[in-house]
């Protein structure tokens, strides 16, 4: 592992302290993330204004291209009854997944050594989180006392706040608009000979151009 690049979630801060010492307030410069070296620290301020459960995490790229990965495709709300019982006459035992999410691979733990730290794992207000062990929260509520480092417990999201699934009425789809189709007898083609000189709008060789390319080796 070399560098981290450590993201947090829901604040911008200002970047105030690095290893030659704290920045001068004037010419602190504002992130959402940090890129760490080996070795290096990094301090920053914000103001805790925004209450919540925040994420503070790992931005590097093989996080991105397993758990975070964004480059696969999806099966969110595919009924797979009917692949399933194909499937499972060629590989019994086969489990579908995805049709709500992966969070369920959160909940699916096998015994590990007490001192290691799982990465796929743990449990929130929702349910199974799948970066349960790639990932830090920052809890930001009101009136916290400034010694006060005890848990205060999973947020209490406001009223309408937390998206939830719909299963009203099922909604109109949005029309379709086509453009006009490429006619093929309208496309006009040419081919151009490389060992003649190009030419101009007027037909006559361009200034300069030589037979062959535009390099006197050719």
């Amino acid at each position: 592992m070399t560098n981290h690049p450590v993201h947090m979630h829901g604040y911008e801060f200002k970047v105030s302290c690095t290893d030659g010492g704290w920045v001068d307030p004037a010419a602190a410069w504002d992130e959402v993330s940090i890129d760490c070296a080996v070795g290096q620290m990094r301090a920053f301020d914000f103001v805790a204004d925004e209450p919540g459960d925040w994420a503070i995490h790992c931005h590097k790229s093989h996080h991105t291209m397993n758990a975070m990965g964004h480059s696969v495709k999806t099966y969110i709300g595919v009924t797979k009854k009917d692949l399933v019982s194909r499937i499972r006459k060629a590989a019994p035992g086969y489990m579908p997944m995805g049709s709500n999410g992966m969070g369920e691979m959160g909940s699916m733990e096998m015994e590990l050594p007490k001192n290691t730290l799982p990465m796929m794992t743990g449990y929130s207000q929702f349910g199974p989180v799948e970066m349960g062990g790639m990932f830090s929260v920052v809890k930001v509520r009101e009136g916290l006392a400034k010694t006060d480092y005890a848990d205060p417990g999973h947020y209490k999201h406001p009223e309408g706040t937390v998206a939830y699934e719909y299963k009203g009425q099922k909604l109109a789809e949005a029309p379709r608009v086509e453009g006009p189709k490429p006619n093929p007898e309208l496309a006009t083609w040419q081919v151009k000979d490389p060992r003649k000189p190009r030419l101009g709008p007027d037909g006559k060789p361009l200034p300069g151009a030589k037979a062959g390319g535009a390099h006197s080796n050719h």
